[in-house]
């Protein structure tokens, strides 16, 4: 078991436990659940223009208030129930981010019903097979990608809202289509190699 102090990791998480938790066990994790990617499509757009330590320390809120990221219960918000959520401080109160949600939910199910599953159509975009970067820096890290810049057009011309580029890309980061920890990390390693592995069916 690795502690936090003993351990090289990304610079970026080091300013709270949740921040080096949340590196340690899900980011870059390639993500096949059409739930888990619901969840970050709402947290990621609910982060623009913010900080994601502010976004992960309202994530249960989020949790609570969007029906734990059904997708499905989502998408039957109502107006009314929206206003309700806006009034709650454990989230952004944010009213275009907030709706935003919804619609978005709706044009998850969409695609859900188009190709089988949100997964399968996301994963398309890096040909099914995660993208093993060579970070040495942060520094090196791009804010976006050929990727995420087609994956962020073809979104957009679906409907969805707050999925520019850079949020786009986060996503991939987050989900594990690219492995953008740095080569010094010790995640680096272990997320090439859980990507190497047969995917289960």
């Amino acid at each position: 078991m690795k502690t936090h102090t003993d351990t090289e990791r990304c610079s970026w998480c080091l300013k709270f436990d949740q921040y080096i938790n949340y590196h340690d066990e899900e980011w870059g994790v390639p993500v096949h659940d059409d739930k888990t990617h619901f969840e970050f499509l709402i947290l990621e757009g609910a982060q623009a223009g913010l900080s994601w330590a502010t976004i992960l320390k309202k994530r249960e809120g989020y949790r609570k208030l969007f029906a734990n990221f059904d997708p499905v219960k989502v998408a039957k918000f109502t107006d009314k129930k929206l206003e309700t959520i806006l009034l709650d401080p454990s989230i952004i109160r944010n009213r275009l981010k907030v709706f935003a949600a919804v619609n978005n939910a709706k044009r998850f199910l969409e695609i859900q019903k188009e190709f089988g599953s949100f997964d399968f159509y996301i994963w398309g975009f890096v040909n099914h097979k995660p993208i093993q970067n060579r970070r040495k820096s942060l520094q090196e890290v791009p804010a976006t990608t050929k990727e995420s810049d087609a994956l962020s057009k073809d979104l957009i011309k679906r409907g969805f809202k707050f999925v520019g580029s850079t949020v786009i890309y986060a996503h991939m980061q987050a989900c594990g289509l690219v492995n953008d920890h740095v080569e010094s990390c010790f995640r680096y390693q272990e997320i090439t190699l859980t990507s190497s592995e047969p995917r289960k069916k």
